[in-house]
C-alpha cells in the first residue's frame, strides 16, 4: 500500500468527470487499498479517485470513528438508486479543502448499488454521516465539491484562502 498526495483545491483535476470501472481487477484493487490508506492517515472519513489524480470512478468510506474498529466501504461505481424525501442538515469537511467546512443539506438516506472490492455488485442502505459521506465522495466523481452546494459568497471566500495558502506554500520563484 502506498500513500497519495491529495490534491487541493482550487485544481482542474478536482472538476473532472470519471471514467466507470469495466472490473475491480488488482490495478483497482490497490487504487483501493492506497486510497483507504491515504484516507485513514489524513484522518478522513471518505475519499474519492479524482483527490488523489485518478480518473476511475471508486470512493472509500468508513465512518465508524477513531475509538471504533475500521470498517471500510470501498465502491467502484457507486449509483444511488433511491433517496429519502427527508433532508439532513450536515457541517461538511474534505481532504481536498483542508479546515474549510460549510452546512450541507441532503437526503437522510439512501440506497447504492456499487461493485465492491471483489468486483462483486452490491446493495447497501445508509442512513446519518454514513449516507452524508457517501453522497459527498460520489458528488466528487461528478467534478462538485461540497462548497459547490453552499452560496457563491461562502464557496468564493472558502477558495480564495485555499489559493491565498496555496500561493504561500510554494516554493519561492515557481
Amino acid at each position: 500500500m502506498a500513500l497519495l498526495p491529495i490534491i487541493i483545491a482550487p485544481d482542474p483535476r478536482l472538476k473532472i468527470k470519471t471514467k466507470p470501472v469495466d472490473k475491480v481487477d488488482a490495478s483497482a484493487r490497490q487504487l483501493m487499498d492506497d486510497m483507504l490508506e491515504t484516507m485513514y492517515a489524513a484522518d478522513g472519513i471518505g475519499l474519492a479517485a479524482p483527490q488523489i489524480g485518478d480518473k476511475r470512478s471508486v470512493i472509500v468510506v468508513d465512518c465508524a470513528g477513531k475509538e471504533a474498529d475500521p470498517q471500510p466501504i470501498m465502491m467502484a461505481n457507486p449509483e444511488i438508486l433511491e433517496v429519502s424525501p427527508k433532508d439532513f442538515a450536515h457541517e461538511e469537511g474534505c481532504l481536498s479543502l483542508p479546515e474549510h467546512f460549510a452546512e450541507v443539506v441532503r437526503p437522510d438516506s439512501i440506497r447504492v448499488r456499487y461493485l465492491d472490492e471483489n468486483s462483486e455488485l452490491r446493495e447497501i442502505e445508509a442512513d446519518g454521516i454514513l449516507a452524508v459521506c457517501i453522497q459527498h465522495e460520489m458528488d466528487h466523481l461528478d467534478g462538485i465539491l461540497f462548497v459547490d452546494h453552499v452560496s457563491a459568497l461562502k464557496r468564493n471566500m472558502i477558495l480564495r484562502k485555499l489559493k491565498k495558502s496555496k500561493k504561500q506554500a510554494a516554493p519561492a520563484g515557481v
